[in-house]
């Protein structure tokens, strides 16, 4: 025989892998016996030939059909046969997943069937019965050498009874008396030829099981005896016992409860004693749609009512004694009356307190009246019923995985999960059945099945299962991906969001698995969202809740709650937790980022415990405790509720005093930093009382300390720490004062100049601030302190960073240069003799040409290097600098700052400086001399002839300083262009900025210049208009003193011209009315100089 195929399916080369054939190329096969020894072999490709068994000649076949999908044809003994596909299996597992799918098809043609329901439904059962006995077979395909001919000799049969059972269906066939009873004929053949099949089934498939193979044989035994009747009803009868020969046998021997391998079933056939009738289950009811897809929560918990448990409670052979005459069901708790017949315990005790009376209660079934409400338990019957019950459980677990294990229909998956629910139900050892049955991974893979009421249902069973079963939990943790269950619990479908969170509570009791549970990204934030969305869905809110406080077990997991805005478990934790939670949680709550809206509610929870901790913990509590109270305080709204919990007291004692077994604590740099965190927030700072002696912050006591400390070799954080309580002590004026006399006294000033070489650039800044705040009260001091540093004050402008990004640091040295007295000489030559000055412009320039990149600090830079310039021009009387100013054309600096700039600071600066430039030109402006030889003499023409020429040898003068001027050697303003940029910033809106420009301008209206001509020059620049709008603009003190100095001089010097432009503004009056009322005394005078110029007062 030899099989050749013309298509390649990749799926081939699994197959013949299956069979033994490993590498083989699936495009050509040959199967062919060897007519001498009759051996079989298979050949693949040409190249390879192994013996095949016997059994795999037809499979072979079957397999090629299957896997290629398409018509082949095999030659054997000369003759040519055909054979079409099928459309399932590869294997012996895939033969029996497609038998399992069409027993399924075959139970949902037969809920449509409306003739012979009763004989359908018969075989119907027949066929779900056998869905065990399908799976156990292709579990065996390697140790049973038979097992694939019986799985496709039943599917031959199941294949044909589909067909039979759809010609059974409306309009297929007649209603004929004839037609009908021929295919039932059919039919009954179909199921007897199953039950054949199933007789040769050896006993090596059940590995030892003796009460498996028993049930397959009694299956078979009824499927052999079947026999189907048109037009007769089929129902469900048992046999009438006698129950006082029952009570009776049962006396005599009540310890023997054995059940017997030869039970038989109830009877097939409808008693005819109606009262004794048995209520059994309406099986083609129960497997209809509607039936099959009914919500959960209509199916009764204390008893099974799914399909499934209906059918398989008929599976096993059963006595008619099992049942109760009062509710016609299976017992669970089998009691025996005094006249001997067995009740239900429940059922009997309920007919009895109703049916009590003053004539006595009697037997309900016998009508005997009863002398005792004695109920004896038959434990004989019990033990029988619960060893049915264990039974039928089994095999109702098998079929159900069946079902799961093919992914059947989705109503036959969910009757199949929810039989299986109930049955874990009714015995904790049922669950121990399920795992062994290997369910778990089928229920974990239907969490992702299209149809969402299995998933609903598999959420449930898995549940079930979970329940008091910490194994159970880490099994299923094992083979569902947690994050599945997380996205469940977000699911938009009520039920299953429900039922995902009832799971992920089971789990979440497990210790094991609730830090796994908490390291699902995002998990433990969307638990917390459905806490808080209570009013949507309250169900969820509170289940979600239960799973925060089972995963609170876990430290790691309240970290995670309070870094997605649940602090509360933190919070608890750190009040009444042990030692070790409680130092735990202070760590986090020192790690965590704190939004604003947070903060003051922490900080009221916390700041207690915290500080209880800091006070008598030990040393890893202290600092955990230090830790957290410092990212509290960071917050300067918690400043006043840290105070008010007496965190300052602490605080202090822990720098001053605190001593544990003798030995100081590191704990000053924590305290010190906490500290300043509060006082910066602009805390009343002198009615804070510190201890329990009566000192208050501010007073000389704790200032002393303070000072003392930073004196002393200490560490460098603890130094910045003291630095910056000192500074906000500073705001105060009483506590700067004794400071101010403390840093004279006690030479700290040394200790904090020395700071400025300090590598810790932090420490250096704090320094340079704390010196900045002292230096109106001791600048000389601290200059000559600062002149006797070793690389001061060279290194405040040429220390240099790596990158070109102006730091912190850079930005206050450059502050603190400028902020020491201008007119120290000393300061002034260091700085020459140290060359910063090339430095400086260097660094201006730059900044000027964008070369440095923007940052926070260029401005406050740019600032002071242009103020330590302006600095160099208030000592022009010392040669060098007067050398200076020239060298490097200081005139020309301050003018082109004065345009090309955007800080008003820079501005001012540049005004100043070149008011003190201009002060200095009428010295430095002198008429040139020029002497006159005899010899030359005789070269010039008399007098007479030289008038034309005189004026050509002549010199230009400067009409203001009536000499030689030039903007590098005399810093002349008119000479360098000033005068027009002056102008231009009289109308900047900053007014510090403009009545710097009108000192400027000032110097050259003075009464060592040419004021005539001066102020005929500066009115042709339309200077009184611009100062007319400036005073317009903007009032003060100052502006007046400067306007009304230059409008005088315009009056006294400008003629009637100046008087004139001067006159027409109307505004000018009311401002000179106000200033001669509400000025000082040098202003009064000015402004009534004026209003007599303009007639508005007597002379």
């Amino acid at each position: 025989m030899s099989i050749a195929t013309d298509t390649s399916n990749e799926k081939d080369v699994e197959a013949f892998n299956a069979l033994g054939v490993e590498g083989a190329d699936p495009r050509t096969v040959i199967h062919q016996t060897n007519p001498k020894t009759h051996a079989n072999t298979l050949m693949v490709a040409g190249n390879v030939v192994i013996p095949a068994e016997t059994p795999h000649h037809g499979f072979l076949i079957f397999l090629l059909i299957e896997l290629h999908g398409s018509l082949i044809q095999v030659q054997y003994s000369g003759e040519s046969m055909d054979y079409k596909p099928s459309k399932n299996s590869t294997s012996s597992a895939s033969i029996a997943k497609h038998l399992v799918t069409l027993i399924s098809e075959i139970i949902e043609s037969i809920t449509w069937v409306e003739i012979e329901k009763e004989n359908l439904a018969e075989i119907g059962c027949y066929l779900y019965r056998i869905c065990p006995v399908i799976m156990e077979l292709q579990k065996t395909e390697y140790t049973t050498n038979n097992a694939t001919e019986i799985l496709q000799s039943l599917s031959k049969s199941i294949t044909e009874a589909k067909d039979l059972v759809n010609k059974c269906q409306r309009g297929t066939i007649s209603n004929s008396e004839s037609e009908l009873k021929g295919n039932m004929s059919h039919l009954e053949r179909v199921i007897k030829e199953m039950g054949a099949c199933l007789t040769l089934i050896p006993s090596s498939t059940f590995q030892g099981q003796e009460y498996a193979e028993v049930s397959v044989q009694a299956l078979s035994n009824e499927m052999l005896s079947a026999h189907f009747e048109v037009g007769q009803s089929q129902g469900l009868q048992t046999e009438e016992l006698d129950p006082h020969k029952y009570f009776s046998e049962e006396a005599r021997n009540e310890e023997s409860a054995t059940i017997e391998s030869d039970l038989y079933p109830a009877s097939v056939e409808e008693s005819t004693d109606n009262s004794r009738e048995l209520n059994a289950p309406d099986f083609v009811e129960f497997l209809k749609p509607t039936s099959l897809c009914r919500p959960r929560k209509h199916i009764s918990s204390s008893s099974s009512s799914t399909s499934l448990a209906r059918m398989t409670d008929h599976m096993e052979p059963l006595y008619q004694t099992f049942y109760c005459p009062l509710t016609k069901q299976i017992m669970d708790d089998p009691v025996t009356l005094q006249s001997g017949v067995t009740y239900d315990r429940k059922a009997i005790t309920e007919w009895l307190e109703e049916s009590d009376n003053s004539q006595g209660i009697f037997c309900p079934t016998t009508g005997q009246k009863l002398l005792s409400r004695v109920l004896k338990t038959n434990v004989a019957l019990k033990t029988t019923i619960e060893e049915w019950k264990e039974r039928n459980e089994v095999a109702r677990i098998n079929i159900s995985r069946s079902a799961l294990f093919v992914s059947a229909s989705p109503s036959m998956v969910l009757e199949a999960i929810r039989d299986l629910q109930d049955i874990c139900k009714s015995k904790q050892y049922n669950k121990i059945q399920v795992h062994n049955a290997e369910i778990l991974p089928l229920l974990c893979k239907l969490l992702k099945y299209k149809d969402r009421d299995v998933r609903y249902a598999a959420l449930e069973l898995l549940r079930e299962l979970t329940k008091e079963d910490d194994d159970s939990k880490i099994m299923i943790s094992e083979m569902v991906d947690m994050s599945t269950v997380i996205k469940m619990v977000t699911s938009g479908h009520q039920p299953i969001r429900h039922a995902a969170l009832l799971l992920l509570l089971e789990l979440s009791r497990s210790e094991a698995l609730q830090e796994e549970i908490g390291s699902v990204p995002g998990g433990i934030l969307m638990l917390i969202r459905i806490k808080y969305n209570q009013p949507d869905d309250a169900f969820s809110s509170e289940k979600a809740d239960e799973i925060l406080k089972n995963l609170e077990s876990s430290p790691e997991n309240i970290k995670k709650m309070a870094e997605n805005g649940l602090l509360e478990p933190l919070l608890k934790h750190l009040t009444e937790g042990s030692e070790e939670m409680q130092t735990e949680m202070a760590e986090y709550l020192g790690e965590i980022a704190l939004g604003n809206d947070r903060e003051t509610y922490v900080a009221k929870r916390a700041s207690p415990p915290l500080i209880k901790m800091v006070h008598g913990g030990n040393t890893l509590t202290r600092t955990a405790a230090f830790k957290a109270l410092a990212k509290i305080a960071s917050c300067h709204a918690n400043a006043k509720i840290l105070a008010k919990s007496g965190i300052i007291q602490i605080m202090v004692e822990e720098m001053f005093t605190r001593r544990i077994y003798g030995e100081p604590i590191n704990s000053k740099g924590e305290a010190a930093a906490i500290l300043a965190s509060i006082l910066e927030a602009g805390l009343d700072l002198e009615n804070l009382q510190v201890n329990s002696h009566g000192h208050r912050l501010a007073s000389d006591y704790v200032l002393y300390n303070f000072i003392e400390m930073i004196k002393h070799s200490t560490p460098d954080d603890l130094n910045i720490n003291l630095i910056r309580i000192l500074l906000c002590l500073a705001k105060s004026p009483r506590s700067m004062s004794t400071i101010v006399s403390m840093v004279k006294e006690s030479e700290a000033s040394y200790t904090l100049v020395e700071l400025l070489n300090n590598p810790h650039e932090e420490l250096g800044i704090a320094a340079i601030k704390l010196l900045i705040v002292l230096i109106p009260y001791m600048g000389h001091i601290i200059v000559e302190r600062l002149c006797k540093t070793a690389g001061q004050p060279e290194n405040l402008i040429l220390d240099r960073n790596e990158t070109t990004r102006i730091t912190q640091k850079q930005a206050v040295s450059s502050t603190f240069l400028a902020k020491l007295p201008h007119q120290s000489l000393t300061l002034n030559l260091a700085l020459l003799r140290k060359n910063t000055v090339p430095a400086i412009l260097q660094q201006i320039n730059q900044i000027q040409g964008t070369c440095i990149r923007t940052g926070r600090y260029v401005i406050p830079y740019l600032e002071g290097l242009v103020s330590i310039l302006v600095r160099f021009t208030t000592t022009l009387y010392e040669p060098q600098m007067l050398f200076l100013a020239r060298d490097y054309n200081f005139t020309s600096v301050f003018t082109e700052l004065l345009m090309k700039t955007s800080s008003d600071e820079v501005q001012r600066l540049s005004a100043i400086g070149l008011e003190n430039l201009s002060l200095e030109s009428i010295n430095l402006s002198k008429p040139p001399q020029i002497k006159k030889t005899k010899f030359l003499k005789l070269l010039y023409p008399p007098k007479f002839l030289s008038s034309i020429s005189s004026k050509e040898r002549k010199l230009p003068l400067c009409p203001v300083h009536r000499g030689a001027c030039s903007s590098q050697n005399t810093f002349c303003l008119v000479d360098a262009k000033a005068v027009e940029r002056l102008l231009a910033c009289l109308d900047h809106e900053n007014v510090e900025v403009v009545e710097a420009a009108l000192s400027a301008l000032c110097t050259l209206l003075d009464d060592e210049v040419d004021v005539e001509m001066s102020v005929g020059m500066l009115c042709e620049l339309n200077t009184i208009q611009n100062v007319l709008n400036a005073m317009k603009e903007h009032k003060g003190e100052g502006l007046w003193k400067k306007s009304f100095w230059l409008i005088d001089r315009f009056l006294v010097k400008g003629g009637s011209r100046c008087a004139s432009d001067i006159s027409q503004d109307r505004l000018l009056p009311a401002t000179l009315v106000n200033a001669f009322h509400h000025g000082d005394i040098d202003t009064r005078q000015m402004a009534e100089r004026i209003l007599r110029h303009l007639n508005k007062m007597p002379n």
